[in-house]
């Protein structure tokens, strides 16, 4: 294991998951899952890959779904995002690789289904990582749809890596910064760690980030959020502050495992007063 140390002089003041999209009327239930969320896939130019994922009904009527192949990537706030087609994720889209059958079943209740899934490598697939992920979204059943009331949508999604070959890790920690993040409720801070990926295989951060105040004392000491950080990208990773931080100078320090290596970095911030609203 190597040891690299990066110091930024910096002073400034400046990361799987369903979804509801609408709301649930009177006395409906939706319980439903999906594993796993995470499938790394040891791919092979040419070759095909087959798995299976588990719908899981945990409620008191049929669930119906429909799936659906989606784009992947993670946004500037650590967010995953899955879109049906991101032209800049083309590169690295394993999404016309995949295949799933059924592409629309029905679950009763207190029940689990199968779903199988297929991701054929083009025989000229480069050595590097991809991604891609497989959708679930609930649909309404034939009688649901009478009626006025409010129907619940439920998109779940299982995140799937084909790697070819054995690309190298090629990763750093490009920036280290504090921002202010302003609410209603008040100002708070969070530190943002900007990893550089200029290589062919995804990594994902393990280490932890300190706040050192001006006599040396660390304040705080939070993990590292461990996202994916997908090829050729600078990847901001958003790590709240928990303290409060008093107008003044401090110091960030990040330890981050990359690969086989360990990335650190320094950088002297200052956290100013916030900004009083207009009246006030």
């Amino acid at each position: 294991m190597y040891t690299h140390t990066y110091l930024f002089r910096i002073s400034s003041v400046t990361a799987l998951m369903a979804s509801c999209l609408c709301s649930l009327p009177v006395g409906a239930q939706v319980d439903v899952g999906l594993t796993p969320m995470k499938v790394e896939i040891p791919a092979v130019a040419g070759k095909s890959f087959s798995g299976s994922l588990t719908l899981t009904n945990a409620g008191s009527t049929v669930a119906r779904f429909r799936v659906e192949m989606v784009d992947f990537y993670v946004d500037e706030s650590t967010t995953p995002q899955f879109v049906s087609h991101v032209p800049d994720e083309a590169p690295y889209s394993c999404r016309s690789w995949l295949s799933a059958n059924p592409m629309e079943l029905e679950v009763g209740p207190k029940s689990q289904a199968p779903v199988r899934y297929t991701v054929r490598i083009p025989a000229n697939a480069a050595e590097s990582s991809y991604h891609c992920a497989l959708g679930f979204r609930t649909i309404p059943k034939a009688d649901d749809l009478s009626g006025t009331a409010m129907r619940t949508a439920v998109r779940l999604m299982t995140v799937l890596y084909p790697t070819v070959g054995k690309p190298p890790v090629l990763g750093v920690i490009k920036d280290l910064k504090l921002e202010q993040v302003t609410a209603p409720s008040g100002s708070t801070w969070r530190a943002v760690v900007v990893m550089e990926n200029s290589g062919l295989m995804l990594y994902r951060p393990v280490g932890e980030l300190s706040v050192v105040d001006a006599s040396g004392r660390v304040i705080e000491k939070q993990k590292v959020p461990s996202f994916p950080v997908l090829p050729k990208r600078l990847q901001r990773i958003q790590v709240p502050i928990t303290n409060h931080l008093a107008p003044g100078a401090y110091t960030l320090r990040a330890s981050i495992e990359v690969g086989a290596e360990v990335q650190q970095a320094s950088v002297a911030v200052t956290a100013e007063a916030a900004a009083q609203p207009p009246g006030q």
